[in-house]
């Protein structure tokens, strides 16, 4: 089936949750612990989530936020949502109460899908902390708490309270929802922090969703039958669109994996036959070289796209050569542009695929804002770029051009062959362990403290994460504060990889003539 024929075949992702039904009825779709479902009854269980959303008042347009870890549930209730022609919402499970406040606020999300308990932490008791604190949420109408209880508090209820509530609406209702989701109509917005530390939304469609998942499972070789565990987080574009969607498209089974531990990787790898493992640089190399490798069997294992970091040409090796894996391809993507701009094929060689992120994706154009061969600005143009930042024209007249460039704020370089190398990070983004982490935003958390005068960060390279952050601070006149207590205090105000794990005093910070901070000095 081309491309194109797929394309008219799921203009919508409702479209396509109903033909990958039909298709694959059989076949297993979800593995999640002992939970085992096949695509018929995942097929069921968004349908009846998607009548309960209806239930609860959930019109075409309205977002939706899941903020969940990967899991059966987060598959469902997205779905569910985006069956009932909402635009889904997903929130990094690493957020505190008050980040995720903001990014509900922010959307006027109507309904939010919440885990119970996750690694130790309530959400719910952080986003009613966050509440309590001050954190305004007019138009958030429920709560559904993915788990067996619920605060017994207004506009909070239970999972199976609020599917209950939606057998009234009948599948031919449903149907007649679905119908009224366009090609056109956002499927997602998904928000990431830019420079100023405020959150974007990059709103982005159904169809530009659907053709660049199709063009990566395409490109990727993905296959009816592959076992794909999903470790890149469900709230990232990479783990869901290149995750769930790919599988829907494909009839691979998804097997998610809620938080990265080589231990279980590897016997996820084992136990259920995985032969499809995209993740970061950082966790094909602590496949590699963990103690226990040789006691698992491996040999499933047969297709590993990574990026979003320098890829060793060792570690590419090592994939095929050791592991015996037959595709490795390297990627790049920004949320911006749908989470995919340029890809490696199949057949290019080790050293294209370890020192580029391959050719820009069939149907766009990239473009070096430089002389040839020389590093410059990375810019993108074609149908995956979003629509618009969402309700922000002036930071989205900011990063697109009249004719349709989009400014990723990166900085590359073409090679002849068109293939893309990403050399530095215009925005001085840093990834922690997969995780991006933007300076800007966590100066404006750490600058809160009251014994904070001044502050300034980057990221410095570390052996397990790839990168961490380090603070540069300048004490107020008088106080004492140490390194050990202001990185306890980041823990329990930001998320854990936003979290500095180096902190050093200085009286003053370098500055140009118009008083930035020259960040380039700090890292020397």
């Amino acid at each position: 089936m081309s491309a194109q024929t797929n394309a008219e075949t799921w203009s919508t992702i409702p479209g396509l949750i109903r033909d990958a039904v039909e298709r694959h009825a059989e076949r297993e779709a979800v593995v999640d612990g002992r939970t085992r479902i096949s695509y018929a009854e995942l097929g069921e269980r968004v349908e009846r989530a998607a009548a309960a959303c209806m239930a609860s008042g959930v019109e075409p347009g309205d977002r939706v936020a899941v903020w969940a870890p990967n899991t059966l549930d987060w598959i469902v209730s997205a779905l569910g949502a985006v069956s009932a022609g909402a635009v889904l919402v997903p929130l990094n499970t690493r957020f505190k109460g008050a980040e995720a406040a903001d990014i509900l606020a922010r959307s006027r999300a109507r309904l939010l899908f919440v885990t119970g308990t996750f690694l130790g932490t309530s959400y719910v008791a952080s986003l009613r902390r966050a509440q309590e604190a001050g954190a305004q949420l007019p138009h958030l109408d429920e709560v559904v708490v993915l788990a067996d209880s619920a605060p017994d508090v207004p506009g909070y209820r239970t999972w199976k309270e609020f599917l209950a509530a939606g057998e009234k609406v009948t599948a031919e209702e449903v149907r007649e929802r679905e119908s009224t989701v366009t090609a056109a109509s956002p499927s997602d917005i998904i928000f990431t922090s830019g420079t100023t530390g405020r959150p974007k939304g990059a709103v982005i469609t159904h169809e530009q969703t659907l053709r660049g998942y199709e063009i990566w499972a395409e490109l990727a070789g993905l296959r009816e039958g592959d076992r794909y565990l999903i470790v890149n987080p469900f709230f990232h574009t990479f783990g869901y669109k290149a995750g769930v969607v790919a599988c829907l498209m494909r009839g691979a089974t998804m097997i998610p994996q809620p938080v990265f531990n080589v231990d279980t990787v590897l016997a996820n790898i084992a136990a259920e036959r995985i032969s499809v493992l995209p993740g970061p640089p950082t966790l094909h190399q602590s496949l590699l070289d963990h103690p226990a490798r040789d006691a698992h069997d491996l040999s499933a294992l047969r297709v590993v796209v990574t990026g979003a970091a320098v890829v060793p040409l060792q570690l590419v090796e090592r994939l095929r050569g050791e592991l015996h894996v037959a595709t490795v391809l390297t990627a790049y993507g920004l949320t911006e542009a749908s989470g995919i701009v340029s890809m490696c094929r199949r057949g290019d060689d080790p050293e294209t695929i370890a020192a580029t992120s391959g050719r820009a994706i069939p149907g766009t154009e990239v473009r070096v804002d430089a002389p040839s061969g020389e590093p410059g600005e990375v810019l993108v143009r074609g149908f995956n770029v979003m629509r618009e930042y969402f309700e922000d024209p002036a930071a989205t007249r900011e990063v697109i051009t009249e004719d349709g460039w989009l400014h990723t704020g990166d900085v590359g370089v073409l090679d002849p062959g068109g293939n893309l190398r990403i050399t530095d990070r215009i925005k001085d983004m840093f990834i922690v362990g997969g995780f991006n982490a933007y300076p800007a935003e966590i100066e404006q958390l750490l600058g809160v403290h009251p014994d904070v005068a001044d502050v300034a960060v980057i990221g410095m390279p570390d052996a397990r994460l790839g990168e961490v952050g380090k603070a540069y601070v300048i004490r107020r006149r008088g106080t004492v504060l140490t390194a050990d207590d202001l990185i306890a205090w980041a823990r329990r105000e930001m998320a854990n990889y936003k979290v500095p794990r180096a902190v050093e005093f200085v009286t003053e910070l370098p500055r140009n003539a118009s008083g930035k901070v020259l960040k380039r000095e700090l890292r020397a």
